[in-house]
């Protein structure tokens, strides 16, 4: 995961949290200043839940670790639970810091969405933006590089996972996933369609002899993916002439790494399925050559996802159209 800075609206709660308030302040203040205590230690409580240390936390947050501690043990106290589990070595999230960093998130993202859907006269893009997207390396890089010159006070946070994520529960502003989306809680926007290809070297295919029919893959040495989220492995799509026989397709490897898979082809380790976009240039120079094209008939697609129901602040809005417009117009999908 990329974590570039601690988010403004972070820093913003701190730095209001040092003003020191006088000793005649009558009841509305104190609880105002309660207030502000109760959304500090949200802030802390969210930076250290995510760096897992008190001391990166204080880093980013610009506070020292030991006043992170404080805000934490107050919040602990005020709460009337514990919330993380501490050692010398590593700090982890109770059950009930699990679910207090839930609700938490869902807070602080409504907070800077109404800051930033008020405020924002001028409609800038600014803010941490945080992304999932799948390990597509080479389809999205370029188009995020560009967007982070175009954007510079966009501070990016990506992961990069095939796991199925929970967009509102992990704090997410938007993800990137390939299929149909069926929750009807997500906005979608198509990004684009991608093929699948079988691929291998041509020293394999010299070694070996090039199928003409998904029947002769049995005699070969063929390299998988499994999906992280269910672990089954992913069917290659290849046209059925028989569906009720189906193929008889070695599984000499398995992995859940596209480029893995490109790097065993490329030392001549077997046949793999991968998609297009991700062997473009491989196939173009000619180190890698793709195989039973004719009876590859299934394409992919991908979309973008975000929670519905909200203001989309402007940083979430550029992110989106400046996707739509890159990612696929590379490729000539």
């Amino acid at each position: 995961m990329v974590l570039i800075k601690a988010d403004s609206l972070q820093g913003r709660v701190l730095r209001k949290k040092m003003v020191t308030m006088p000793l005649t302040q009558d009841v509305d203040v104190r609880n105002q200043e309660h207030r502000m205590d109760s959304l500090s230690g949200f802030v802390v409580f969210n930076r250290v839940a995510e760096t897992r240390s008190f001391v990166a936390a204080g880093q980013s947050l610009g506070i020292s670790a030991s006043a992170v501690g404080k805000r934490v043990a107050r919040l602990e106290s005020r709460l009337g639970v514990r919330l993380f589990h501490r050692s010398t070595r590593s700090i982890t999230l109770t059950a009930e810091g699990t679910l207090f960093l839930e609700r938490s998130r869902r807070i602080l993202a409504e907070i800077e969405a109404t800051e930033q859907e008020l405020s924002q006269a001028s409609e800038t893009p600014r803010g941490r933006l945080r992304v999932s997207l799948p390990q597509v390396t080479g389809l999205v890089m370029p188009a995020l590089a560009e967007f982070m010159e175009r954007y510079p006070q966009v501070e990016l946070d990506l992961e990069f996972t095939d796991r199925m994520v929970d967009i509102v529960g992990e704090g997410f502003d938007v993800v990137m996933r390939g299929g149909q989306p069926l929750d009807s809680r997500l906005n979608a926007k198509f990004l684009g369609h991608f093929q699948h290809c079988l691929v291998a070297s041509p020293e394999y295919l010299r070694a070996r002899g090039t199928p003409l029919h998904p029947g002769e893959l049995g005699a070969h040495t063929c390299l998988h993916y499994r999906f992280p989220s269910n672990g089954k492995l992913e069917a290659w799509p290849l046209r059925q002439e028989h569906p009720e026989q189906g193929y008889d397709i070695p599984i000499s490897m398995v992995c859940n790494h596209v480029e893995t898979r490109i790097c065993f082809a490329l030392n001549h380790r077997g046949i793999t399925c991968l998609p297009d976009f991700s062997v473009r240039r491989e196939l173009a120079a000619g180190t890698l050559v793709s195989v039973l094209d004719g009876f590859i008939e299934r394409r992919g697609s991908f979309y973008l996802l975000w929670p519905s129901g909200r203001h989309v602040p402007p940083k979430l809005r550029v992110f989106i159209d400046f996707m739509l417009e890159r990612v696929f117009s590379r490729t000539g999908s």
